[in-house]
């Protein structure tokens, strides 16, 4: 006798439905917990009369929106793994966003695209923790456990996705014209905005730095200054002629004891004879835009990131001229500035960079430019960044969540950065005062840019420029002469310390160095030479 057999067990906590029913859950759910710094700077400095409808027609915009994104590329096939990749993308950036009061804007995403294991490493924690429970892990649970309904037909499956794509169009469109005036006016004068809005604005950002990225790579970078020459005093050296430039890491000017800040955080400068500049700007907000904006003939003054990136840097420039250039690294490269030039990655902590300095000295010959690239005071971990004996700032943030810790703590750690970097300056400064009478020598140094510690809670760097506060944006700057490098380029050390009261940029660097090195060539500018005025015809 035959008996039926017993139904299925059903699966606990399971679901079913179409495939626009999942888009919808999770548009819905990304507007709920992903946008809320979105909504924040949107709804700030409105009534709330007005702002829960304002905030409704937005939520309702930018669901729509997500799922109009989301439509085109969903299938039977492919929504699980779509929607699996961009749930815990977004996780991760609602956390940054929210935690660090960060903008995900190209700049930013080529920063962490680009970003090395070392730098990246400390910004995980076990804070994140509940956040990637709710944002990220329950979401792959629901998808894990969510059965797509088979449509009867693709008639109907085709019919039944473009109904939903035009009633997401028609619910967009409505919500956009609800509050035309005030978003207009809001998206005018706070274009920021949308780099807060996820995962719109990690995949925006992806795309362009992709694309840019493409157009760059696409054959040799276009050559500059390809006039580049040695000047009469070039040609005229007897005695070699060394440069050394140290491109600082997230020093800001704010905390820089030669800047006149509270604290002496320089104390090793202060007894050596360099030449401090006090009012000096980033070319931008992170290494990722300053490095190659830095070594630009112009730079934030007529920025153009795809004219700079497919082209030639200032060392490959002096390079053609005789120069010889060399890259001491010891953090995330030279972002392409160096390429085709001889280059060395180290790490550990920034005195490294010294290493053989001494022996190297006293075998040059010709004209160097020897380039330094510090780990500097890169956060979140400033307490990693210097060794036990310059924690003289205390109680110290020694926490790479820098939530867990108070500002005074932040700033400790950051200012106890600063005495480490202060003090492998310094032993720069005596390396090559030791090596005078036999090398003439002279060193530069400038920040790429600032950085945050708490104020009007942002943290670390990368705003947007347009908005990053004076932070961010200033660096500090000092240059050292030998006295016979100062005597041989006809350098007055007086009208230079006069020169370095005025304000300053990145800009100044690429021309500066070209008069530093006495390298000809019609990109010159004497405008934006620091020393210009301060040299003996």
């Amino acid at each position: 006798m035959l008996h039926a057999l017993p139904p299925a067990p059903r699966r606990r906590f399971a679901f079913s439905a179409r495939i626009e029913t999942l888009l919808l859950a999770t548009s819905l759910f990304w507007v709920l917990v992903a946008n809320r710094s979105f909504f924040a700077g949107a709804l700030e400095g409105r009534a709330p009369a007005s702002g829960w409808g304002f905030a409704a027609a937005l939520g309702l915009a930018l669901t729509a929106l997500n799922f109009l994104l989301l439509a085109p590329l969903a299938t039977r096939w492919t929504v699980k793994p779509l929607l699996a990749l961009l749930v815990v993308g977004t996780a991760f950036a609602s956390w940054y966003i929210g935690h660090y009061g960060i903008y995900l804007d190209p700049s930013m995403m080529r920063n962490v695209v680009r970003t090395d294991w070392r730098e990246a490493s400390e910004l995980f924690g076990w804070a994140m923790l509940p956040h990637l429970a709710l944002t990220a892990l329950l979401p792959l649970l629901v998808l894990w456990r969510w059965t797509i309904v088979r449509p009867r037909s693709w008639l109907r499956a085709a019919t039944y996705r473009a109904a939903s794509i035009a009633l997401a169009l028609a619910a967009f469109v409505g919500a956009v014209l609800a509050v035309y005036q005030p978003l207009a006016s809001l998206m005018r004068n706070r274009t920021e905005l949308r780099y807060l809005i996820t995962p719109g604005n990690y995949l925006w950002s992806l795309a362009v730095v992709a694309g840019l990225d493409t157009r760059t790579a696409t054959g040799p970078k276009r050559p500059i200054g390809v006039d580049a020459a040695p000047g009469p005093r070039f040609a005229a050296r007897t005695r070699p002629t060394v440069l050394v430039l140290v491109v600082g890491e997230t020093a800001r000017a704010a905390n820089w004891g030669l800047n006149g800040y509270a604290r002496q955080t320089t104390p090793e400068l202060a007894q050596l004879p360099v030449i401090a500049f006090s009012d000096v700007t980033a070319c931008g907000t992170n290494t990722e835009v300053s490095l190659p904006c830095m070594f630009a003939p112009v730079g934030r003054r007529d920025y153009d990131e795809a004219r700079i990136r497919g082209s030639e840097s200032l060392l490959q420039m002096v390079a053609r001229a005789g120069v010889g250039v060399r890259w001491r690294d010891n953090q995330s490269g030279c972002k392409g500035v160096c390429d085709g030039l001889p280059a060395e990655q180290l790490a550990g902590l920034d005195e490294g960079l010294l290493d053989g300095l001494g022996p190297w000295l006293r075998r040059v010959q010709g004209t160097q430019l020897l380039v330094l690239h510090p780990l500097g005071n890169h956060g979140p971990a400033y307490f990693r960044r210097y060794p036990a004996a310059f924690k003289r700032f205390v109680p110290a943030c020694e926490n790479d969540d820098l939530q867990r810790c108070t500002r005074e703590q932040i700033v400790n750690a950051y200012d106890n950065a600063l005495l480490y970097t202060d003090h492998v300056l310094a032993a720069l400064v005596r390396t090559l005062q030791a090596a005078s009478p036999q090398v003439d020598s002279a060193l530069v140094f400038v920040s790429d840019h600032g950085e945050s510690l708490g104020e009007n809670n942002l943290f670390l760097h990368g705003l947007p420029y347009s908005i990053a506060p004076d932070v961010q944006k200033k660096v500090p700057m000092l240059v050292w002469l030998s006295d016979g490098f100062a005597a041989a380029n006809g350098i007055d050390r007086d009208c230079l310390r006069r020169r370095a009261a005025e304000p300053a940029s990145h800009d100044h660097l690429f021309h500066t160095l070209l008069a530093l090195l006495d390298v000809h060539s019609a990109l010159y500018d004497a405008r934006w030479d620091l020393t210009h005025g301060c040299r003996a015809p």
